[in-house]
């Protein structure tokens, strides 16, 4: 069976979750508490040195970083697929999920906004400024792109959920954190956030659903 190492509030956990259920493949979850440091333990190191979930195991295989194991997923079970047919359109929906994997959620992870505030002493509300300010640019540009162009459907891309989803989703859970309504101002995403979670994949996979959640 495959393994997942995972922590509720872990946005790049949300989504290999969401990858998982939307391939329809069972997985025992191994919980790592990262508020407790749990991920800096020797015996997950020697598994992950990079500290971070998520981190898949299949049998003698480990994957790490999210992008990596959404695309193993995809080759190992390709049915459905997470990306389109034509190089144009997988080009595309690449470019969608690594404005989230790639621009916003970086710089606003949680041990980035920890060295903000411990190491570096900002504030919480220069924090909350930093957090937001990073969202906004990110989120209105996928706002204009997705709005825009024709290749979107009910999904980022077409009809079907795929890898742009598959990010979006849960960087807009986290955004709602910090901002009561970040869906408000942008339609586009609003729609498909909302066409995402009525699907059980997504919706089981939301943190609050996890049996590690806290409050």
């Amino acid at each position: 069976m495959l393994k997942l190492y995972t922590f509720f509030r872990s946005s790049a956990a949300f989504r290999t979750r969401i990858a998982l259920n939307l391939k329809g493949l069972t997985y025992e979850p191994v919980f790592v508490h990262l508020r407790k440091a749990e991920q800096r333990s020797p015996d997950y190191l020697k598994l992950n040195p990079e500290g971070l979930v998520p981190l898949l195991a299949d049998d003698k295989v480990t994957v790490s970083q999210s992008l990596a194991i959404m695309e193993y997923l995809d080759e190992t079970h390709p049915t459905p697929p997470f990306l389109p047919a034509t190089p144009a359109a997988r080009a595309r929906v690449r470019s969608l999920a690594q404005v989230v994997a790639c621009d916003i959620h970086p710089i606003n992870n949680a041990r980035v906004l920890r060295y903000l505030t411990n190491d570096l002493k900002v504030s919480e509300e220069g924090m909350a400024t930093w957090y937001r300010h990073w969202i906004d640019l990110g989120l209105d540009s996928l706002e204009v792109r997705l709005g825009r162009e024709r290749q979107t459907g009910k999904f980022c891309h077409g009809d079907i959920p795929g890898l742009a989803d598959i990010c979006l989703i849960p960087q807009l859970f986290n955004a709602m954190r910090f901002d009561k309504d970040p869906l408000t101002r942008r339609p586009t995403l609003k729609r498909i956030f909302e066409a995402c979670m009525i699907l059980e994949a997504f919706d089981r996979a939301q943190p609050e659903k996890q049996p590690d959640a806290e409050s």
